[in-house]
């Protein structure tokens, strides 16, 4: 398929001019993580008709693909058209063409919400302890307590001793149930710097009486200095009372309103909705379990801290409206007073959970799965059994490590013509993915590039595990290298020094890098 190009300038006068584009790195994760420009997102084209309906919801808006020379972008394109996506360009040059124009490339994944955190220390001068200097406290039993504003999932791997998770958007409704006492010493931490920093200065912002600190370089400098972390904890944020309550709503909408967010109700939400001509998200930045258990039809689950962190993510399309929904208020005041100072044209809804709410976990919007044709758990353990099928697993890298068909070959999507010149030639291929649906996306395109017969196994590898069938771990047979997932220095237990104290240098040199860049936009209140 031939797409209209449009240039790096162009891309960046549209950043600049707060004209709706997204630009979209189809290339895996690992590779965006070394190289990208400041707004791109990474939507892979392995995954892009799973993730593109929610991601750029509006069909007409501005879509910029690149690659680095991979021939990605006219699959993209052709994929893109077929789901009636209207406005598709070509990034003239893919990333080499940016490179060339002297434009700043950014490494590491959310890489504009850490340099934006590191804006907002260097503006604000946010406080932070050492990693030492906490330890000591903790030794002599100071007055403190100390918040982690990550994700309970993130907390539950590791974390520091005593530590309650609190993720970032609770931090301003929470924090004063926790210490209630103006001269306890709040400490805000999380895997690196970026949300202890945001979180923290969250808190100052607010006004909370206490001292408060950012734990400098969250548990990354706290390995680094040779500190033991604790692991399997499930300490979490208790309810508030209703005094705490108003007293955060209170202290939450007057930073909303520094920031310059505006408020809606039902009415002014309907009304933006009606604007076909600009991306309108609606973000539900409660808890997972609170959006669960009732939440606005249309809204999806962001939890603010997270929303925050990973804007690049969740909204693509930069210069679209972001409406935010919280039945207590504080949460999505803070989230828009930042997502505010990102740039965004953001609004917080007033009310709305008083009528109809819908249950259970957010689901995404896929587009129509073809009909192929599938092979039974049952009969696939048979024909293992006989030696006389090939499995190609289209899982993320991670999840086939955690569980796969015994035998079974990792394979990316899009590496799939590199992933024949692997596997075993002349027999018969059955593709799975966790629920099948990635499968079946991609029977097609094996048929084309290949004479086995396909089938896809009906349920995906989930189905064969709920049988009771044994499944493998580990990656012990890959058709294509795990470039889908960036080895991130701030998570799990295993990293090496030298790459988390690479990282660390990495952030420090943000400030700089935006300054050079000049496209951002950013301010801080």
């Amino acid at each position: 398929m031939t797409l209209l190009t449009v240039t790096p300038r162009e891309v960046r006068q549209d950043w600049i001019a707060r004209r709706e584009i997204a630009l979209l790195d189809l290339r895996e994760e690992d590779p965006f993580a070394r190289a990208h420009p400041l707004f791109a997102s990474q939507l892979p084209l392995s995954r892009l008709e799973l993730e593109i309906l929610d991601r750029v919801p509006r069909k007409d808006a501005k879509i910029v693909l690149y690659d680095n020379g991979e021939g990605l972008v006219s699959p993209a394109g052709k994929r893109l058209a077929a789901l009636g996506y209207t406005q598709i360009r070509a990034l003239a040059g893919g990333l080499q063409a940016w490179t060339d124009a002297g434009y700043e490339l950014f490494q590491d994944v959310n890489s504009y919400s850490k340099a934006f955190g590191e804006l907002v220390e260097a503006r604000r001068h946010t406080p932070s302890l050492p990693a030492q200097e906490v330890q000591a406290r903790i030794d002599q039993g100071a007055d403190q307590v100390i918040l982690d504003s990550r994700r309970f999932e993130e907390y539950a791997v590791m974390n520091i001793p005593g530590g309650i998770s609190t993720p970032g958007a609770e931090l301003v409704l929470r924090a004063r149930e926790i210490a209630p006492d103006p001269a306890t010493t709040i400490i805000v931490n999380c895997a690196g710097r970026t949300r202890s920093l945001i979180g923290a200065q969250s808190l100052l912002n607010a006004g909370v009486p206490n001292p408060v600190f950012a734990l400098r370089n969250g548990t990354i400098g706290w390995t680094l200095a040779q500190q033991t972390l604790e692991h399997g904890q499930s300490r979490r944020f208790p309810p508030v009372s209703d005094q705490t309550l108003e007293e955060a709503r209170t202290k939450a909408r007057d930073v909303a309103y520094r920031a310059g967010v505006r408020r809606i109700d039902a009415e002014g939400l309907a009304d933006l909705a009606t604007d076909r001509k600009r991306t309108l998200y609606r973000f539900d930045v409660r808890t997972p379990e609170e959006y669960a258990a009732g939440h606005l039809p249309g809204f999806r689950s962001a939890p603010g801290g997270q929303l925050v962190q990973e804007t690049d993510v969740f909204a693509p399309v930069r210069g679209g409206r972001i409406v935010l929904a919280d039945d207590l208020g504080p949460r999505a005041d803070m989230s828009a007073s930042w997502l505010a100072q990102l740039g965004w044209d953001v609004y917080v809804l007033d009310g709305g959970f008083d009528g109809e709410l819908e249950t259970g976990a957010w689901r995404p919007s896929l587009p129509p799965i073809p009909t192929v044709e599938t092979i039974s758990s049952e009969d696939l353990a048979v024909a293992l059994g006989e030696a006389a099928v090939v499995v190609l697993d289209l899982a993320p890298s991670p999840v086939h490590r955690k569980g796969q068909v015994p035998g079974a070959w990792f394979a990316i999507r899009a590496r799939l013509a590199e992933a024949f010149e692997r596997i075993p030639e002349g027999l018969p291929i059955v593709l799975t993915s966790p629920d099948g649906r990635l499968a079946r996306l991609a029977a097609a395109e094996v048929e084309e590039i290949s004479d086995h017969p396909v089938r896809v196994l009906d349920g995906g590898t989930e189905a064969w595990a709920r049988t009771g069938r044994r499944l493998d771990t580990g990656l012990v047979r890959a058709a294509s290298d795990p470039e889908d997932v960036y080895k991130r220095p701030y998570e799990g237990t295993d990293n090496a020094a030298e790459a988390m104290q690479a990282y660390l240098d990495w952030e420090f040199g943000l400030v700089d890098q935006l300054a050079r860049d000049g496209s951002h936009g950013f301010f801080v209140i």
